[in-house]
């Protein structure tokens, strides 16, 4: 009898703890699903009429760190888009100093020649001979001075040669504080008139322009494109000589009418530029432009965009994030 008691007792123990055990183990495997469904992330990205957007809150709009602001109305004239390079100031030195050299050597000679007619007109033993050959060294030096003067012209052009003080603005050009710079409008564009404004930035570095001056027509055609050279300056420059460059020539003719784009609000994915344009307080956006006229304040856009909207210009990069990562794609 007691024996079957204390079997009766086991079993239930037994039992028990099986049961305890199972239901335990049950309970474990889905706390971590109903805690993950529980904390599952909301999708910021909402697909209306075939239009994607990004939904995001004030409060969330603060954590995301977004800044935004309208648009600003802006104009820019026709322009034509040239290539080419800085230019190394060392051969213009070096003609400089040709000139230079050639000059002093005519002052001298020109000097000794008045002398020597002074003495040989008062007969002071001065022969006809000395006296002639002293004027052929002054010619020699003034033929000297003249090639030297051509060869200048010839090599860089008048607006070069033509400088008021062209030893101060060679020094400029030899410390980098000025960049002289070639560029070649494409054969089949033209320039009718000197451009009123002109814009130049590395081939590095394209998105950043700088303004410059137009100096004058090039002395010689490029052998390879065979278009209108033009030589431009470019004041307090970080241009260094051999550097390519792009530069956008005023071309004249009636401006278009756009908007000004400010850099930090283009975000690029797949080799395209894009912008974030509020339509409401908390929906955004993605819309494609197409960078062509970089200026000093940003991007020129004559497209579908109109002055006075608001668009992200801090922050455009987090909502692309989020709208890839709905859209279940990469950064």
């Amino acid at each position: 009898m007691i024996k079957s008691i204390f079997g009766i007792l086991a079993g239930l123990i037994i039992g028990a703890a099986v049961t305890w055990t199972f239901l335990r183990h049950h309970d474990g495997g889905h706390e971590p699903e109903a805690k993950k469904e529980e904390h599952k992330e909301e999708s910021h990205v909402l697909h209306t009429n075939d239009q994607t957007y990004v939904k995001l809150d004030k409060k969330e709009q603060e954590q995301a760190g977004l800044k935004i602001a309208p648009l600003e109305a802006a104009t820019l004239s026709p322009e034509i888009k040239a290539f080419g390079r800085v230019m190394d100031p060392a051969p213009l030195a070096a003609t400089l100093a040709e000139v230079a050299s050639a000059r002093v050597a005519l002052d001298a000679s020109t000097k000794e020649l008045n002398r020597l007619k002074i003495l040989h007109a008062q007969d002071q033993n001065v022969s006809t001979r000395v006296l002639e050959a002293a004027e052929a060294t002054a010619r020699r030096d003034q033929l000297l001075l003249q090639t030297a003067e051509v060869k200048m012209v010839t090599a860089w052009g008048k607006p070069i040669a033509a400088q008021a003080d062209l030893p101060a603005f060679v020094h400029a050009l030899a410390t980098l504080d000025m960049a002289l710079v070639r560029v070649d409008v494409p054969l089949g564009d033209a320039l009718k008139a000197p451009p009123s404004k002109v814009r130049i930035a590395s081939m590095s570095s394209p998105d950043n322009p700088v303004e410059a001056q137009f100096l004058g027509a090039a002395s010689t055609a490029d052998p390879q494109t065979q278009g209108q050279g033009f030589l431009l300056l470019v004041k307090n420059s970080a241009f260094t000589p051999g550097a390519t460059v792009v530069a956008w020539l005023d071309a004249g003719g009636a401006e278009e009418k756009g908007v000004t784009v400010p850099r930090a609000a283009v975000v690029r994915h797949e080799a395209e530029a894009f912008i974030y344009l509020q339509t409401a307080d908390e929906l955004f956006e993605r819309k494609k432009i197409e960078l062509h006229h970089p200026t000093a304040k940003g991007w020129f856009i004559d497209e579908e965009l109109k002055p006075g909207q608001n668009i992200v210009v801090v922050g455009a990069q987090q909502l692309l994030s989020e709208e890839l990562k709905g859209q279940g794609g990469e950064e």
